[in-house]
């Protein structure tokens, strides 16, 4: 294959990819949007974690598509400044998990992460509300706790949800090698 030939595979490959991690941040956002009727249960928390499964490091890139969707629709405000962090930590642990953990070790800790995820998401959100609303550590701990019961609705249903990421990381690999 020329030089030429194989910048330009090189290319395509890029352009596949941005497409594919583009229709994988709507998705993301399209989740979001028909499930809002129900709060605190979707499956961003499975997704996130689906696509680093997958794609590893490359999975910031839905994940970041999905973030700025979602400030597009509702409107880049305060609520959204944790969203530019709190999907990235939950890739970066599934990024610490090691790769070919052992299929029972993946049916327990992919949807425990998942669960743990959403359990602390009022508290992962809960610096930035104190930075913009200039809180004090008891005033911090008094939203938290505000927020628990929804965080416990996050936690169980991210829970279920984690217990997808198995079959939907095999089907995510298995389309992937016929576009990628």
């Amino acid at each position: 294959m020329s030089s030429r030939a194989q910048s330009k595979s090189k290319i395509r490959l890029k352009t596949i990819e941005l497409t594919v991690f583009a229709m994988l941040g709507a998705i993301m956002f399209a989740s979001k949007i028909i499930m809002e009727a129900a709060p605190n249960i979707h499956m961003l928390g499975m997704l996130t974690m689906v696509y680093t499964v997958v794609y590893r490091s490359k999975a910031l890139i839905p994940i970041y598509i999905y973030v700025f969707l979602n400030g597009l629709y509702a409107g880049f405000n305060q609520w959204w400044l944790p969203y530019l962090y709190i999907w990235t930590i939950l890739w970066g642990i599934t990024m610490l998990l090691p790769k070919k953990m052992p299929r029972v070790s993946q049916m327990i800790v992919y949807p425990l992460l998942c669960c743990l995820h959403g359990l602390f998401f009022g508290a992962l959100y809960a610096p930035v509300q104190a930075l913009i609303f200039g809180f004090d550590f008891e005033q911090t701990m008094a939203w938290i706790a505000a927020g628990l019961t929804f965080d416990v609705i996050h936690c169980i249903s991210n829970l279920f949800m984690g217990m997808l990421v198995i079959p939907f990381s095999a089907l995510l690999r298995k389309l992937s090698k016929s576009f990628i």
